[in-house]
C-alpha cells in the first residue's frame, strides 16, 4: 500500500523537517504573504492560458472602432471666420 503523505517519495518526516526549516527562515507572518503571492501568480498564469487559448476578441473588437475612425477624418475642415 502507498503512503498518501509520500509526496514525491518524501516520507511525512522528511516533509516535516521541511516546513519546519521555511519557518525558521521566513517567520510564521510572512508564510501567509508567500503562499497570497504564489497564488496571484498562478492564477495569472491560469488567466493567461486561457486568454493564449481563446481567439482575441479585443482585436476583433477593434477592427469596426478602426473603421470608423477614417470617415471622421474624412469631414472636411471649416476654414475659420475672422
Amino acid at each position: 500500500m502507498t503512503n498518501l503523505l509520500a509526496l514525491g517519495g518524501l516520507s511525512p518526516m522528511e516533509l516535516i523537517i521541511i516546513v519546519g526549516v521555511i519557518v525558521l527562515l521566513f517567520g510564521s507572518q510572512k508564510i501567509p504573504q508567500l503562499m497570497r503571492g504564489v497564488g496571484a501568480g498562478v492564477n495569472e498564469f491560469k488567466k493567461g492560458l486561457k486568454e493564449g487559448a481563446e481567439p482575441d476578441k479585443s482585436a476583433e473588437a477593434a477592427k469596426p472602432a478602426e473603421a470608423a475612425k477614417p470617415a471622421e477624418a474624412a469631414k472636411p475642415v471649416e476654414p475659420e471666420k475672422k
